[in-house]
């Protein structure tokens, strides 16, 4: 698997935002794929130098201090990787158990050996270098283990969304090219159809069962003859010396976006960034040593925002879940004195609307992260008021998981429950290992006023930032730009205080005669209707004010029927400006989702369309 680095995400090019001149740092980036170092020197006007050396010491000037001779060495430069993590794992907390998984329980020893085992196993298959190696499982101690044995064969790990259809499968395994794929029993039928829809001539990806003892009711034990996950195991060398590396640069994963707005497309993340994102999320997070990890967030949605590799950093212990239901979380929190999880807001939706009999208060703190779209405060509130700690960030797939996050301070605490729950619904500031975050003017490419309201665009750049799209040098450039930021397609407003806040998707933003409604903004003050459960608001057609708010809503378990439209639309009038007010309201049982909890707003849009043109007149 061949990935060109672009050199404009790590340099700085001619044009740069007029508010980070004053700097006078000299910074540097070494491109290992070139024969050429670049350099600049952030003053006004930038200056950016080539430099082109033969070898460390050459690249300076006779007159060079002794100072700047000293620099990179193979001492200090081993490539960055989080693979480390793991036989580091081993050493210091080899006895503890690092996967939890109904009656089975492994320690760290025996989860780095099983590891090994896998890399060496795949090598031996034929696995080379940055061939890709796919994983369409739940969230069992094989997913996990992939995360490490997969790249510690040289591979590149591509981890698929287990709710994906058989055709978005078979597009994925062909553009990735994929040579092996691990699959659950449950998933196996989708996996052949996709298979099946290969174009002719495409070598299918061989197909290895990961099976689960405690599904065999379900699913039967695979025949003797076949290679399954643990017989591939146990033909690979525990001792195995796994491949390293040749550059921090390396492509490692590769996730492909859920497609809620666009076509997916494959991001490739390298080992470099991984590791970044890893320290940075526990840092951020405060995570301490010895946690007890409840696996309710997907592995598959960005690799589990970092924190596979995480908990073989602290020793924690994955306790992890099949299936994500209510009654099953409170459960295994209570059993395993869970005090982390993480989720996507429909996580904390669903932890908060279930019947008394259901929800247990958590015997200990128990804190989670949640990260996706912009959660409600009225969520976030009523998630805190049963006895959970809330934490709340913002990420992309392109960012390899979050990198900015509400950090709380200590003087908030003295605010009233609601507004609490307001400013934590806030997505916050960069995390410490994201060099920038700024929200710019669309036109201009200047930032936008500092006052909560001048919406623009989200920009970011930092070490997490994706090395591009895989085949994709067009989606690339328009992401990666020559100004040395990634645009993300987000819409938010920057606070006085330095907080953004996400209000839109580029693509959900209304424009109702000329006005933008954020359509987060909508939504927030819905989930503050007592009968609500999952609100979400795009643009219908209308012939007078060309679009306007249409709000689908899914009601709390026996409020049907005691709510109305035409009460919900007076409801709204009370509490929002007269033109942000919906004009039309459908009520559904369920809201449309990924597999990650977002709401697809783009059938939602596809339905309001259906419903024809509006004509209503009144703002």
């Amino acid at each position: 698997m061949a990935v060109q680095i672009p050199t404009r995400a790590c340099v700085v090019a001619a044009q740069i935002r007029p508010r980070f001149t004053a700097s006078l740092a000299v910074q540097s980036f070494q491109n290992p794929r070139a024969k050429s170092s670049y350099s600049y020197v952030n003053v006004k006007p930038p200056v950016l130098r080539r430099v082109t050396t033969s070898s460390h010491a050459s690249s300076f000037s006779p007159g060079a201090t002794a100072m700047e001779k000293l620099g990179a060495n193979p001492a200090n430069s081993c490539p960055l990787t989080p693979l480390g993590f793991l036989e580091r794992a081993a050493t210091v907390f080899g006895d503890c158990p690092s996967v939890v998984y109904h009656d089975t329980v492994f320690t760290w020893n025996q989860t780095f050996r099983r590891c090994l085992r896998l890399a060496s196993a795949l090598v031996s298959l034929g696995i080379s270098r940055h061939d890709v190696v796919s994983v369409l499982l739940p969230n069992v101690p094989a997913m996990y283990e992939a995360q490490f044995g997969v790249p510690m064969s040289g591979a590149v790990l591509n981890s698929i969304n287990t709710l994906l259809d058989a055709r978005t499968i078979a597009v994925l395994l062909g553009h990735s090219g994929s040579k092996l794929v691990f699959t659950d029993p449950a998933f196996l039928p989708v996996l052949q159809d996709a298979l099946r829809l290969l174009p002719p001539g495409h070598p299918a990806p061989r197909v290895v069962l990961v099976e689960d003892h405690h599904e065999e009711k379900k699913f039967p034990p695979a025949p003797a003859t076949e290679l399954t996950y643990e017989r591939l195991l146990e033909k690979g060398d525990p001792e195995f010396d796994w491949v390293r590396p040749e550059s921090e640069w390396d492509p490692m994963v590769l996730n492909y976006t859920s497609g809620t707005t666009s076509a997916p497309k494959g991001v490739v993340h390298c080992h470099r960034a991984i590791f970044l994102i890893t320290v940075d999320s526990l840092v951020d997070w405060e995570v301490p040593a010895r946690p007890t990890y409840l696996w309710t967030l997907p592995m598959f949605h960005g690799n589990g925002w970092s924190f596979p590799w995480g908990m073989a950093v602290v020793g924690g212990t994955n306790v992890c879940l099949r299936r994500v239901v209510a009654a099953d979380v409170y459960d295994a929190i209570a059993r395993h004195g869970v005090t982390h999880l993480c989720g996507a807001p429909a996580v904390l939706n669903m932890l908060a609307n279930v019947p008394d009999r259901v929800r247990k208060p958590p015997p200990g703190k128990v804190k989670i992260l949640t990260v996706g779209a912009p959660p409600p405060a009225a969520v976030l509130h009523s998630t805190e008021a049963i006895g959970f700690e809330v934490s709340h960030g913002y990420g992309l797939t392109e960012t390899a998981g979050p990198v900015v996050s509400c950090t709380w301070k200590g003087e908030w605490d003295r605010l009233p429950a609601t507004e609490r729950a307001r400013l934590k619904a806030r997505q916050g500031v960069r995390r410490p290992v994201l060099a920038e975050a700024d929200i710019v003017d669309a036109k201009t490419g200047h930032s936008v006023p500092r006052d909560g309201l001048t919406m623009g665009e989200v920009v970011l750049r930092g070490g997490s930032v994706m090395v591009g799209y895989f085949k994709d040098d067009e989606a690339t450039k328009a992401a990666i730009r020559d100004d040395g930021w990634f645009y993300t397609g987000d819409i938010g407003v920057m606070h006085p205080d330095g907080y953004l806040e996400i209000r839109d998707r580029s693509k959900d933003v209304i424009i109702c005669g000329g006005e933008n409604i954020s359509s987060v903004e909508v939504e927030s003050v819905l989930y503050g209707h007592p009968a609500v459960k999952e609100a979400a608001v795009v643009a219908r057609p209308n012939e007078f004010w060309g679009e306007t708010p249409c709000a689908f809503v899914s009601l709390k378990d026996g409020a049907a029927g005691r709510v109305d439209g035409a009460e919900f639309i007076a409801w709204c009038r009370e509490r929002m400006p007269r033109y942000m007010v919906p004009r039309t309201v459908v009520f559904r049982e369920e809201l449309p989702k990924t597999s990650t909890g977002k709401i697809q707003k783009y059938e939602l849009r596809n339905l309001a369309k259906e419903m024809g043109v509006g004509h209503t007149h009144s703002p």
